[in-house]
């Protein structure tokens, strides 16, 4: 027998569930297991990843299997083009400003990632469904490089 009472539902740590980057712009998202980024280059071999407010972008799990629901569509998270999934958190208006470590990493939530037109080039309405709520991801700075791997533990300060 079961005692439901003293089950408890304890939070999902939030953690990598994927890493992509593009060599080139507009070229296909590239799925790595583990990457170095840093301060100078954002996520390694990544074309976007010049220093400024949109170095590394983050695109919640949870967010992108809501917005596909929301379409009755299963779509790779890679055509959204964000450099990390992450598993165990959605991203809000007041998670700006907020740091987030990975392992040595350290990045700045520095604004929300504006769901583009070629959202509707992967699958017609991706653009609308990603729009509420911040599900198209947040972008970020580095301010400490570091080596991340799918599975490493995110904490957001």
């Amino acid at each position: 027998m079961t005692d439901e009472a003293n089950i408890v539902d304890t939070p999902q740590v939030p953690q990598i569930a994927g890493i992509a980057l593009r060599r080139q712009r507009k070229g296909p998202m590239l799925t790595v297991t583990s990457c170095a980024v840093s301060v100078e280059h954002g996520v390694a071999r990544d074309t976007r990843g010049k220093p400024g407010k949109r170095q590394v972008t983050l695109l919640s799990l949870e967010a992108w299997e809501d917005a596909c629901r929301g379409l009755d569509i299963d779509l790779a998270w890679t055509a959204r083009r964000a450099n990390i999934l992450v598993r165990g958190k959605k991203f809000s208006a007041e998670d700006v400003g907020k740091t987030i470590s990975i392992g040595e990493l350290r990045l700045e939530i520095t604004r929300e990632t504006d769901p583009c037109i070629r959202m509707d080039a992967a699958h017609q309405g991706l653009q609308a469904a990603l729009m509420p709520d911040w599900s198209g991801g947040v972008c970020c700075r580095v301010l400490v490089a570091g080596h991340i791997a799918v599975g490493d533990r995110i904490d957001i300060q």
